[in-house]
């Protein structure tokens, strides 16, 4: 079985790729791999508070809470997936990169993610 390293450095490697973060529901980095301008421990804190807007959301219009949100911005997409109760993938994707595979493979491999963490 992989280790969580491995699994961030694999999703990493993937074209257009420019940052793969594991961290916990309270923001702390887990482990992570970014692009040099990036700061992975930044990038981490913030995604708590949209979890915790989304799962709200979630609530309200009786859909649940998040397993997986793409969010779609002028210089790229961010996904953040919910691995388990204790944590979450972000991954900052290119705007041109294809991540129809990514979020399948997110989608397939979610439970041995979780088990890594």
């Amino acid at each position: 079985m992989p280790t969580i390293r491995e699994l961030v450095a694999a999703i990493r490697q993937r074209d257009g790729v420019e940052a793969a973060i594991v961290l916990g529901r309270d923001g702390l980095l887990i482990d992570g791999q970014a692009v040099t301008n990036l700061d992975a421990e930044g990038l981490a804190a913030h995604v708590p508070s949209i979890i915790t807007a989304a799962d709200e959301f979630g609530a309200a219009s009786q859909r649940g809470p998040l397993v997986t949100g793409v969010f779609e911005h002028p210089r790229g997409l961010v996904v953040v997936s919910v691995l388990s109760p204790e944590a979450m993938l972000l991954v900052l994707v290119q705007p041109e990169a294809n991540i129809g595979q990514l979020l399948f493979e997110l989608r397939r491999n979610r439970e041995q993610m979780a088990a890594l963490v």
